[in-house]
């Protein structure tokens, strides 16, 4: 996987390059209002594509969170693409544009089949940008056989979701694999049995903060 120990993530290299190149072209005609402006957004590109560390828990059926954000959505709904309609428990977690938008797995997996949607690009805080919006899905099996759903789902200023992961990969928790480029969210679907311990309002760090616990 991409990104492993980069501390900028990779996907925001040619971003910073093009921002930079302006600010030096700037300087050298002398225009310093556009210079100041082009290095804030260097500088700001180079904070949005931050790829820290992180460490999961020590329990390992702990299920750590996939982004960075706020959980703005926590119940019951109707799946149909894995879960034949039946009520599964949805987790959505709203990352800003001031999060980190590297993503994580949220427990030792398989990827079992991927799905990508085109879609509105609608505010990613919005219930309905779970169904309208462009988003890219996996469907996950735990090592017990648990299948669980992870959908990374573009926002009003999110124009590229990128994932990494092929069918049939094993995956780690707390392992990156994706991003999803200045503002969205990611919404996790759980069966019965789960336990989900999420709250809405909490704050989520990838790959640290326990949204539940594995049976």
């Amino acid at each position: 996987m991409r990104n492993r120990h980069q501390p900028i993530a990779v996907e925001g290299y040619p971003f910073i390059a093009v921002f930079a190149f302006l600010t030096l072209l700037f300087n050298g005609f002398g225009w310093y209002c556009l210079t100041t402006i082009s290095l804030g957004l260097t500088l700001f590109t180079v904070y949005f594509f931050r790829n820290p560390e992180r460490t999961p828990p020590d329990d390992v059926k702990a299920i750590v969170a996939p982004a960075d954000g706020k959980v703005i959505f926590v119940g019951k709904v109707p799946e149909n693409r894995y879960f034949d309609g039946q009520e599964v428990t949805k987790v959505s977690i709203f990352m800003n544009v001031f999060n980190v938008h590297v993503n994580r797995v949220p427990f030792n997996c398989t990827v079992l089949d991927q799905f990508y949607n085109k879609g509105r690009f609608l505010n990613a805080s919005l219930d309905k940008a779970s169904l309208e919006n462009e988003q890219s899905g996996m469907l996950l099996e735990t090592e017990t056989g648990i299948k669980v759903l992870c959908v990374q789902i573009a926002g009003l200023v999110a124009r590229r979701i990128v994932s990494y992961p092929e069918n049939g990969d094993q995956l780690k928790r707390g392992q990156r694999y994706g991003l999803i480029r200045f503002g969205s969210r990611v919404d996790l679907y759980f069966p019965d049995g789960v336990e989900v311990l999420a709250r809405i309002g909490d704050k989520a760090v990838a790959g640290e903060s326990e949204l539940g616990f594995l049976p």
